[in-house]
C-alpha cells in the first residue's frame, strides 16, 4: 500500500468519524463462541478468535466463505481449484493436495460435520455464524487442526414460525435462489426444525477465445440443509443435521498471459457432492453433570481435472503439446465424540474413522517436428488409505480468586494407517502424539480482561511417493509450541470492543512441503516431497476493534501482523535459507463502516489490504500488495430487504495462487503463472421474509 493510497484511507476514515456523535447509545451484542468444549463469550475464551454472525455474513459476501477469507486477520487460502479449500492461518496450512494421504493441518467443520482439506461445500446461505480459531487446537481438536480451526454453523431451529426466500442477480450471468423455513413441529414446542436450500450459477469470470465460450471455468453449486432440534425437558436436548451438497463448477482459471482470458481445449472440472449428517445429544444430570455425545459422518466424492498444458493445437502449431489430468477422488468418515464435564472440569473421548480413494489418469502427446522427437503420455496412478484415529482428552479450571484462573488441557490421540497405491508403494505408519495448553485468565475491572497461554500442538507424519530418496521417504510428526497473550475489553458503555494478542511460535520438526517438474515438456508430471525442517518460527500480533457509537453508525477494523519463517532445507530448494513461508503476508487489514437510518435506508462500505506474499517453497515468486473494496446499499424492513452490491469495486487484479514452471514449447522456460481472484461484480439482492 503507497503512501498516497494510506493518506487517502486516513482522511476518509477521519472524515466519517468526526460527525458522529460521541453519546454512547447503542449497546454491542455479547458474542458466544460454539466452537469450543463449551459455549462462552468471547472475553472467557483465553485463545484469538474471530467471529461472523449472521448480518455480517450476508452483508459482506455473497456466495461462498472464501469471500470472508480477506476480512479475518492472519487469515489466508490458495487458490488451487475453482474454490478455496486449502486455508492457511498464521502461516501454517497446505497449498493443495493432488495425491497421497490427507494430513490437513487446518480443521474445517460445517455442523460438527468434517471437511478439512475439501471446504468446496462452504457455501454460506442461511448460514448463523463462521467461527475461526487462530492457533494450534491442541486439546480440542487434535491433529487436524495443527494452525487452527474453521467452524461454521447453519441457523439453528427457532419455535416460532418463519422464513425467507432470496434471489441475487448479477453481472458474469450470475443467478442465486434461496429459500428457508422453519418452526415447531408439535403444539408443545419440544421439536423445531429448519430446512434451506439454495441453487447459485455463473460463468465464473473467463472467456475461452478458441471454445467461444464464456463458461469454462463457470459455477453450479446447490446446497440443501436440514436441522432438527428435540428439546422435551430441561435436562435433555438432542440437535440432528444433515447436509446435501453438489458443487459442479469449472476449472478453467489459469491463462498464458496471466489474465482473464484462456485458450484451453479441455477445461476441466472442480466437483465435489457431499452428503454429510451431525447427532449432538446433551444431558443435563446431577451435580452440574453434563453428558455431550456428537457422532458425525460425511461421504464426498470429489472429480477434479484441467487442461495441463492451458492451450490447443494452435498455440502450439507446429509443435504438438496436448496434456491433460483426471482424478476422482472418495472420501468417507465417521467421527464419535464423548464429553464428561462439571464447572470446573472435563473429560472426553474421541474416535475418527477416515477413507481416502484417489484414482488419477495424466494423457499427453508431444511431438517437436524440428527435432523429430515424440512422446505419448497414459500414467494412471491409484491409492487407497484408511486411517483411525483414537484420542483421550481433558480440561481442569480453577478459580484462584474471584478474577483470576487458570485452565489446563490435555489431549493425547493415537493414529493408526494403511496406504497402497499402483506404483507398488505400501505403508502402514502409526504413532501417539499428545497437546494442549495452560492458560491464566485476568479480569481487570468489569470491562478489561487479559490472557496469557502457552499451547503445543501437533500434526501427524506421513510418507512420500513417487521418485523421491530413501532419506526423504518417510517424515516425522511435526510440533507447534506457541506462547500467547491479549486483552479482550469493552469501553464507552459497551459501545467499543477492542481485542489485542501477540503471539510467538516455534514449529518443531516443521512439514514442509514442496513441488518440483519431474519430466521438462511434461506439465502433469509434478512430484511432491514433504520434509522436516526446525526453526521454523512466527512472531505477529492480531487485533480488531468494533464501535457502535449510536443507532445509526456502525465501524469495525482489523489488523494482522505476520513474521513467519522457513527453517532450512537446502536439499530441495534453491535460493535463501530463513525467508517467509508461503502465503504468509507480513500483513492483513480489513476495515468498514455502516450507516443505517431509522427508516431502513442502510449503507456500507468495507475495504480489505494485505501484504505481498511467496506463492511456495520450491521457489521464491511472490504476489503483489492489493487492496480490494466492496460496498452495499440498500432497504431492510420486517419483512424485506432490497440491496445492490458490488464487490471489488475498484476492479483489482490479484493473484490467489501461483506456479512457476516451464509451460510453453518449444524451449520451456520458466515462467511465473498466477491465478487471478475474481473481478469487479455488480448485483441485486431482494429477499421477502415471513
Amino acid at each position: 500500500m503507497n503512501a498516497n493510497t494510506k493518506s487517502r484511507l486516513t482522511v476518509a476514515f477521519l472524515n466519517i468519524l468526526l460527525p458522529l456523535s460521541s453519546v454512547a447509545d447503542e449497546i454491542i451484542d455479547e458474542i458466544v463462541v460454539t466452537a469450543d468444549f463449551r459455549e462462552r463469550p468471547v472475553s472467557e475464551l483465553p485463545a484469538s478468535v474471530s467471529i461472523m454472525d449472521a448480518d455480517f455474513i450476508a452483508a459482506t459476501a455473497v456466495q461462498h466463505f472464501e469471500e470472508l477469507v480477506n476480512i479475518v486477520p492472519n487469515l489466508n487460502w490458495s487458490g488451487d481449484g475453482h474454490r478455496a479449500r486449502y486455508f492457511q492461518i498464521r502461516g501454517v496450512g497446505e497449498l493443495e493436495q493432488y495425491q497421497g494421504a490427507p494430513n490437513p493441518s487446518i480443521g474445517f467443520l460445517i455442523d460438527d460435520i468434517d471437511f478439512s482439506g475439501i471446504g468446496t461445500v462452504a457455501t454460506l446461505f442461511d448460514m448463523q455464524s463462521v467461527e475461526i480459531l487462530r492457533g494450534s487446537q491442541g486439546s480440542r481438536y487434535g491433529a487436524n487442526a495443527l494452525g487452527g480451526l474453521i467452524y461454521m454453523r447453519s441457523t439453528m431451529p427457532a419455535a416460532e414460525r418463519d422464513g425467507r426466500v432470496q434471489i441475487t442477480v448479477a453481472n458474469d450471468e450470475a443467478l442465486s435462489l434461496g429459500a428457508a423455513f422453519g418452526g415447531a413441529l408439535n403444539a408443545a414446542e419440544t421439536t423445531t426444525f429448519r430446512i434451506s436450500a439454495q441453487k447459485h450459477t455463473s460463468d465464473g469470470y473467463r472467456r475461452n477465445t478458441f471454445l467461444q465460450r464464456s463458461d469454462t471455468n463457470g459455477r453450479d453449486e446447490t446446497t440443501l440443509r436440514m436441522r432438527v432440534r428435540f428439546e422435551p425437558s430441561d435436562s435433555f436436548e438432542a440437535n440432528i443435521s444433515v447436509m446435501v451438497a453438489k458443487i459442479d463448477n469449472g476449472y478453467d482459471a489459469f491463462a498464458l498471459d496471466n489474465g482473464y482470458t484462456t485458450l484451453s481445449d479441455k477445461p476441466g472440472r472442480d466437483a465435489q457432492e457431499s452428503v454429510g449428517t451431525s447427532l449432538r445429544l446433551d444431558w443435563q444430570g446431577p451435580g452440574n453433570l453434563t453428558l455431550t455425545s456428537v457422532t458425525a459422518m460425511a461421504d464426498s466424492d470429489i472429480d477434479f481435472s484441467y487442461d495441463a498444458d492451458w492451450g490447443n493445437a494452435d498455440s502450439w502449431n507446429p509443435v504438438t503439446y496436448d496434456y491433460v489430468s483426471f482424478s476422482v477422488r472418495k472420501r468417507t468418515t465417521l467421527s464419535q465424540e464423548l464429553r464428561l464435564s462439571a464447572e470446573n472440569w472435563l473429560v472426553g473421548f474421541y474416535a475418527l474413522r477416515l477413507n481416502d480413494d484417489l484414482l488419477t489418469e495424466d494423457l499427453g502427446e508431444y511431438y517437436d517436428p524440428f527435432y523429430d522427437w515424440a512422446e505419448s503420455v497414459d500414467r494412471v496412478f491409484g491409492s487407497e488409505y484408511a486411517a483411525s484415529n483414537i484420542a483421550l482428552f481433558g480440561q481442569f479450571d480453577k478459580d484462584l480468586g474471584a478474577a483470576t484462573r487458570v485452565s489446563a488441557g490435555v489431549r493425547v490421540e493415537r493414529r493408526t494407517s494403511d496406504y497402497n497405491d499402483t506404483q507398488g508403494l505400501t505403508a502402514s505408519p502409526s504413532e501417539t502424539m499428545w497437546g494442549g495448553e495452560l492458560s491464566l485468565h485476568q479480569d481487570f475491572g468489569d470491562a478489561v480482561t487479559g490472557f496469557a497461554s502457552l499451547s503445543k500442538g501437533y500434526k501427524a507424519g506421513g510418507f512420500n511417493l513417487g521418485l523421491v530418496s530413501a532419506d526423504i521417504r518417510k517424515y516425522g510428526a511435526e510440533e507447534l509450541w506457541t506462547v500467547e497473550a491479549g486483552i479482550k475489553s469493552t469501553m464507552l458503555d459497551h459501545t467499543l470492543q477492542l481485542n489485542v494478542s501477540i503471539f510467538r511460535s516455534r514449529r518443531v520438526d516443521q512439514q514442509v512441503r514442496t513441488s518440483f517438474q519431474l519430466v521438462q515438456g511434461d506439465p502433469a508430471s509434478f512430484g511432491f516431497a514433504t520434509v522436516n525442517v526446525d526453526n521454523g518460527r512466527t512472531l505477529g500480533l492480531e487485533a480488531d476493534v468494533h464501535w457502535r457509537p449510536n443507532e445509526a453508525w456502525e465501524l469495525y477494523a482489523n489488523v494482522g501482523l505476520l513474521d513467519a519463517t522457513l527453517g532450512e532445507f537446502p536439499q530441495l530448494r534453491s535460493g535463501p535459507d530463513g525467508r517467509a513461508q508461503a502465503h504468509a503476508p507480513r500483513y492483513t487489514l480489513a476495515g468498514g463502516v455502516v450507516y443505517r437510518h431509522p427508516g431502513g435506508v442502510f449503507a456500507r462500505l468495507d475495504a480489505t489490504a494485505r501484504d505481498a506474499f511467496y506463492f511456495d517453497v520450491s521457489h521464491d515468486e511472490k504476489s503483489r500488495t492489493y487492496e480490494l473494496v466492496n460496498g452495499r446499499i440498500g432497504y431492510e424492513s420486517d419483512n424485506w430487504l432490497m440491496s445492490v452490491w458490488v464487490r471489488n469495486l475498484l476492479d483489482k487484479n490479484y493473484a490467489v495462487r501461483g506456479f512457476y514452471f516451464g509451460n510453453e514449447p518449444p524451449d520451456f522456460p520458466n515462467t511465473l503463472y498466477t491465478r487471478l481472484g475474481d473481478p469487479r461484480q455488480v448485483g441485486v439482492t431482494v429477499e421477502k421474509r415471513f
